[in-house]
């Protein structure tokens, strides 16, 4: 039985509304941080997500989908309305997306230490609530590990060097990154997606996750890197498909108790065989999830079975 881990994600909830060619739009619950947290809560781990949603239909779709995937739900109680995005899928189930986003995320009192802390995409460079969210993992670092996700959304970013120093930030204060192959493209343009990974690797985190669709992904280590090809898996739509991919990957990181202070001196020296099992947990809760619309990640069984198959 793998190690319950306690995780508090700090992040936004996003109902993203879907569009298809001759479908009815679809909503469901969405928002990066908001996905990590529901697929860790499903894989059997305490999740806390510390976010904003507000007193519409949207809101209140979503926290009853959190609550019933077995996530707390923490708000600071703005009455903002609940962000929302315009997702619009080609005939390959790849996404598009138009956002309306707020985030103006005020400080909450935590009433326990969490292990491990993840944070990422809109809510960790979208002033002014990722203040909140940078104050919130600065002070939280020394008694618990780190995830971030950058989960770029070029229309959100505003000035494009100043987005980079944004997301430089971020990954200096984690110990745990994962970006996706056009993430680093957007921030990087023109080099190769990996070597900016390793770069990354000197300022500050122990590993470097890099995503590649279905070309498989790739981690970045002080001593070289470790690949795993994609599992194979007929694709409804990609939604939600990082997510489940970092969900995943805490998950393994936290079976091999490589999360929170007691943690970090394994997360910073593993072994290679190590790692490459953290990459097949989560290239197969990646693929489960590309399987079925919306966000929608793998509970244990489903990731075991998903496993079995690869």
């Amino acid at each position: 039985m793998p190690e319950r881990t306690d995780f508090l994600v700090i992040g936004e909830c996003v109902a993203d509304i879907v569009r298809l060619p001759g479908a009815p739009d679809r909503v469901h619950p969405g928002g990066s941080p908001a996905n990590v947290a529901h697929g860790l809560a499903r894989l059997g781990h305490e999740a806390t997500l510390l976010t904003q949603l507000g007193p519409d239909d949207n809101g209140r779709l979503i926290r009853a989908h959190l609550a019933d995937g077995g996530v707390e739900v923490r708000t600071d109680g703005a009455p903002d309305p609940t962000p929302s995005a315009v997702v619009t899928l080609d005939g390959e189930g790849r996404a598009t997306y138009a956002f309306e986003v707020t985030w103006t995320l005020g400080p909450v009192a935590l009433d326990r230490q969490p292990r491990h802390v993840h944070t990422g995409s809109i809510a960790a460079v979208t002033e002014p609530g990722a203040a909140t969210v940078l104050a919130a993992v600065d002070s939280l670092r020394t008694a618990a590990t780190i995830s971030y996700d950058p989960n770029v959304r070029p229309a959100l970013m505003g000035d494009h060097a100043a987005a980079v120093h944004r997301v430089e930030r971020c990954v200096a204060l984690s110990d745990v990154v994962k970006a996706s192959d056009e993430d680093l493209d957007w921030l990087y343009p023109g080099q190769d997606p990996v070597g900016a990974a390793e770069r990354w690797l000197t300022t500050g985190p122990a590993v470097v996750l890099v995503t590649r669709g279905g070309e498989g992904a790739t981690a970045v280590l002080p001593d070289g890197r470790v690949e795993v090809g994609a599992l194979p898996a007929e694709v409804v739509d990609t939604v939600g498909a990082g997510d489940a991919f970092m969900s995943g990957a805490l998950h393994a990181l936290a079976a091999l108790g490589m999360l929170g202070a007691a943690g970090r001196r394994r997360l910073r020296s593993p072994a290679r065989d190590a790692v490459g099992d953290v990459l097949r947990h989560a290239a197969a809760s990646a693929a489960v999830t590309v399987a079925r619309a919306g966000a929608n990640p793998p509970d244990e069984a489903e990731l075991r079975d998903a496993l079995g198959r690869g």
